[in-house]
């Protein structure tokens, strides 16, 4: 917890200096997180593995979301901004990572639609590489919810239409041995703050699959649907193989 706590105020001090000069280009603070997500992990001897590589173009990231670990797990790999449901901002611990991170926070309805889209513009344009749960919660980490589709409309604006691509990853995490499977799963009612005290009691800690799927350009589909459609396919048969491997 203090490299955590370390990290945050080196980082928002930091950005205090960065966004005056860079807006929300960001240059220095993201390799903070990256450090500190790392570390965490590193303390917690929770094992990354990783298949296939993450994408160099411009664009998004989609997975599923076993866990609030998620958060440390993806953001120690590569730089990645989150897209979250605006109520996350408020939530104690979780969003003040969040808003350290430069978490993209939206409502998910049509109304806002438009607005959402010019937020995705700018990031994208920034070089950012968005990264979103598309099943809009998280779960047991033994399955994959259908994914939501609402958020990929924004992809298809023809400012992006032709200048992004989407990239699916699996995220398996394997609990320690003698453990539920379901260990690292945090869904239903489950409450934060318990949920990461059991975890970080765990002596011996399991490990994480993540597995990078071939990156696919939106403009090769008709229409959000198909895309995430595809997507979550390419997700689903990943967690459905490292799980049949644990």
């Amino acid at each position: 917890m203090l490299v955590l706590l370390c990290g945050l105020t080196l980082s928002l001090l930091l950005r205090l200096i960065e966004r005056p000069l860079f807006g929300i280009a960001r240059p220095w603070t993201p390799e903070i997180t990256k450090a500190v997500c790392r570390t965490v992990l590193r303390i917690m001897g929770l094992r990354v593995r990783v298949e296939g590589r993450p994408s160099e173009r411009r664009g998004a990231v989609v997975a599923n979301h076993s866990s609030w670990l998620d958060i440390f797990v993806l953001n120690s790999r590569k730089t990645v901004y989150f897209v979250s449901k605006s109520e996350v901002a408020g939530w104690p611990g979780i969003g003040l990572l969040a808003r350290a991170t430069g978490t993209v926070f939206i409502n998910r309805n049509r109304r806002e639609a438009a607005q959402q889209t010019k937020v995705f513009q700018d990031r994208l344009m920034q070089g950012h590489r968005l990264m979103f749960f598309p099943e809009g919660t998280s779960t047991d980490g033994l399955r994959v919810l259908p994914f939501k589709t609402t958020l990929f409309e924004a992809f298809f604006d023809a400012k992006l239409l032709h200048e992004v691509s989407i990239q699916a990853l699996s995220v398996v995490y394997h609990a320690p041995e003698g453990r539920d499977r379901r260990f690292y799963g945090w869904w239903g009612d489950m409450e934060f703050a318990p949920s990461m005290l059991r975890l970080l009691a765990q002596r011996r800690q399991g490990s994480v699959d993540l597995i990078y799927h071939p990156a696919v350009a939106v403009d090769d589909f008709a229409n959000r649907k198909s895309l995430a459609r595809h997507l979550e396919q390419q997700v689903r048969e990943g967690h459905a193989r490292a799980l049949s491997k644990a």
